[in-house]
C-alpha cells in the first residue's frame, strides 16, 4: 500500500505542483521519493511509500539495470510474483514484487503483462524508449487511481484524487479529474515536449472470466462438475488459496473481525494458516462497537474459538459523529452508506495504527456483492436478475465498499488486504449455476456457510448468523448508528435547504438532511466534483429510501440481539 503520483507535460514549475503529492502522504508515512525523468524535464514521479516487501530495494519509481528506459510506479502486491518469475526463468535484481511487471512488459507487452498479475494493483509505467505512458487498475479497483488530462496532453495521475485538485495547468476551464476504471490499461504516447496524447483504453480483465493468471496458479484445475459436493470443496479449496497467497509480508498481519459471516471466515482461515505457516507472532483482531453491540459479541465470540489476540475498539456515537467530516475527505464521496460505514473502520484503523504493530490487515469486503450477501437478494424476481445484480455489484465494488475499505485504512498508513476478491474465486462463484447462489431457506449468502458447514472453522451460530450491515451492527439494536447520526444531524441543516436540494446540487440531489449534510462537506473538500459519484447505493427490488437494511420490511434481527 503506497501513494503513486506522477506529471508529464507540466507547464508549471515542477516544484510548486509537488506539494500537492504531499496530500496523499498518509498513504506511504515510511518513505518518499520526488523523482525528475531524464530528458523530459516537465516530467515527474512522486512516490510515498509504506514498505510491506524487500525493505532494502522497495523505492520508486522502480528500475532496475536491466531496463534503464522503464519507470515504474505501482502501488499494490502481485501474489504470484515469485510464480512469474520462475515460469519464465526471469532475472531479478531486487526482491520487490512488482518488478514482475517490468519483465512481463518487456517481454509481453502492456496487455498480457496486466493479465497476467494475480494480485491488486494501480501503475504508471513509462517507456522512456518507445516514448510510451500506460496506466493500469487491478479488476476490482482494489487500489484507487485518478487521472487528470487536459485537452492539449498534460497528464497527471495520482493514488487518491486530492493529490490532483490543486494541480496547476494552462487552462482556462478546470480540467476533468476522473477514477481509473478497474480492469482496465490505457496508452498514451508521449511526445517530446512531455505532453501526451491518448492511444486506446482497453480491458484486460472482467470478472466472470477466468484471470489468464489461472494457468500458472499453484492450486491445479478443479474439477468441473456442478456437483454440490464438488462446488463446495472447490469454494474451500480456493478461498483457502485466497487468504494463503495474501500472507505475502514483512510486517505483521491483523484481521477486521465484525463478527458477521465474512469477517469471520476470513479471520478463522487466517489464523489456521499462520499456524500452518509458523508465523512469529499470533494474529490480532479488531472488532468496533459500543458495549452492547451485537458485533462486538459476535466477534468476541468468534476470537475466543479461532484464539486470537482480541481488540476491542469501544465507540460512542459522539466520537462517531465528531469523525464524519474527517472521513468524508479522505473517503472522496458523499455515498451515504459508503460513509456511514466508513467511520467505524476510520476510527478501528486508527486504533490498529496507534496501539499495535500490525500493518497488513485482512478484511471480508467483496463477499456481499459475489454471494448475494445483501437482504434485498431475498426479494429478487429469479435467479437470473440476482446473479446479474451481482455482477453490476462487483463492477461497482470501486466506488463503494472497496472505496471504504482502502481509504479507511490508508488514512492511517495500513494495508489492506481482500481474500474474497481473489480473481479465481471470484471467476469461479460466478461461474457457477444461478440457481445455487440464490438465497435459500430464508437465508442469505446459503451456498457459502454450506461450504464451510460441519468443519468446526468458525461457531455455528456465527455461520448461520443473519447479515448484519457493519454500520448497523457497531451500535445496540435499540438504536442503529445510522438513526444517531441523523437525529445529531437534524438540527444541522434546515428544511429550506434541503426544498432547494435539487437546485443546489443537481447531480445526486440529496433528499435527507442527513445526505445533504455529507454532500456539503464533500463539497467543501472537493468542489464541483460530485461527477465522481454516478449514484448512490441503494437496494435493488423493494421501494427503499434508506440503504440501511434495517429499514426494509424483510429485515428480522437475530433473535439472540
Amino acid at each position: 500500500m503506497c501513494g503513486i503520483w506522477a506529471l508529464f507535460g507540466s507547464d508549471e514549475c515542477l516544484s510548486s505542483q509537488c506539494t500537492s503529492a504531499m496530500k496523499i502522504a498518509h498513504r506511504g508515512p515510511d518513505a518518499f521519493r520526488f523523482e525528475n525523468v531524464n530528458g523530459f524535464t516537465n516530467c515527474c514521479f512522486g512516490f510515498h511509500r509504506l514498505a510491506i516487501v524487500d525493505q532494502l530495494y522497495g523505492m520508486q519509481p522502480l528500475r532496475i539495470k536491466k531496463f534503464p528506459f522503464l519507470w515504474l510506479c505501482y502501488n499494490g502486491e502481485i501474489y504470484n510474483h515469485l510464480t512469474l518469475k520462475k515460469e519464465f526463468d526471469f532475472d531479478h535484481q531486487t526482491k520487490v514484487d512488482g518488478e514482475i511487471l517490468l519483465h512481463l512488459y518487456d517481454r509481453f507487452g502492456i496487455e498480457k503483462m496486466a493479465s497476467l498479475l494475480d494480485g491488486v494493483f494501480a501503475f504508471i509505467l513509462l517507456d522512456t524508449a518507445n516514448r510510451k505512458v500506460f496506466l493500469g487498475r487491478d479488476t476490482y479497483g482494489v487500489r484507487p487511481l485518478f487521472k487528470l488530462l487536459t485537452d492539449d496532453g498534460f497528464l497527471a495521475v495520482s493514488s487518491e484524487a486530492k493529490g490532483l485538485i490543486d494541480i496547476n495547468h494552462a487552462m482556462s476551464s478546470p480540467a476533468n479529474i476522473v477514477p481509473f476504471l478497474p480492469g482496465h490499461y490505457e496508452a498514451f504516447d508521449l511526445k517530446q515536449s512531455g505532453k501526451v496524447k491518448p492511444i486506446k483504453m482497453e480491458p484486460f480483465h472482467c470478472c466472470t472470466k477466468e484471470p489468464a493468471h489461472a494457468v500458472y496458479d499453484i492450486v491445479e484445475r478443479l474439477p468441473t462438475s456442478f456437483d454440490e459436493d464438488t462446488v463446495k470443496s472447490n469454494i474451500r479449496t480456493l478461498f483457502e488459496n485466497a487468504v494463503k497467497k495474501r500472507l505475502m509480508a514483512h510486517r505483521r498481519i491483523g484481521c477486521l473481525l465484525s463478527g458477521g459471516l465474512d469477517s469471520s471466515l476470513v479471520a478463522a482461515t487466517l489464523v489456521k494458516l499462520a499456524k500452518e505457516e509458523k508465523l512469529q507472532y499470533p494474529i490480532q483482531t479488531f472488532s468496533i462497537g459500543s458495549e452492547d453491540s451485537p458485533d462486538i459479541l459476535a466477534a468476541r465470540k468468534v476470537a475466543a474459538f479461532i484464539g486470537s489476540e482480541h481488540h476491542e475498539v469501544n465507540f460512542t456515537a459522539e466520537e462517531g459523529i465528531q469523525a464524519v467530516e474527517e472521513v468524508i475527505f479522505h473517503l472522496e464521496t458523499y455515498d451515504i452508506t459508503t460513509i456511514r460505514a466508513s467511520v467505524g473502520m476510520y476510527l478501528v484503523s486508527k486504533y490498529i495504527r496507534e496501539k499495535t504493530d500490525s500493518v497488513v490487515i485482512f478484511s471480508g469486503e467483496g463477499s456481499d456483492e459475489l454471494t448475494q450477501g445483501y437482504i434485498y437478494f431475498h426479494k429478487a424476481p429469479n435467479p437470473k436478475a440476482a446473479a446479474e445484480d451481482s455482477v453490476r455489484l462487483m463492477k461497482e465494488l470501486y466506488l463503494f465498499d472497496v472505496l471504504r475499505a482502502d481509504r479507511t485504512t490508508a488514512a492511517h498508513g495500513l494495508e489492506l488486504r481482500v481474500p474474497f476478491l481473489d480473481h479465481r474465486f471470484t471467476a469461479y462463484y460466478l461461474s457457477l449455476p444461478e440457481e445455487m447462489r440464490v438465497p435459500k431457506n430464508g437465508v442469505e449468502k446459503h451456498l457459502l456457510r454450506d461450504s464451510f458447514k460441519g468443519l468446526n472453522l468458525i461457531p455455528d451460530e456465527i455461520l448461520w448468523r443473519r447479515k448484519e450491515a457493519f454500520s448497523d451492527g457497531m451500535m445496540s439494536v435499540k438504536k442503529s448508528w445510522y438513526t444517531c447520526l441523523q437525529d445529531h444531524l437534524e438540527s444541522m441543516v434546515n428544511d429550506t435547504q434541503l426544498e432547494k436540494a435539487p437546485k443546489t446540487y443537481p447531480h445526486n440531489p440529496p433528499l435527507t438532511k442527513e445526505a445533504y449534510y455529507f454532500r456539503q462537506v464533500f463539497e467543501k473538500n472537493y468542489p464541483g466534483r460530485a461527477e465522481w459519484l454516478s449514484h448512490y447505493w441503494m437496494p435493488r427490488w423493494t421501494n427503499a429510501t434508506d440503504p440501511s437494511a434495517r429499514t426494509l420490511t424483510i429485515y428480522k434481527p437475530d433473535k439472540d440481539q
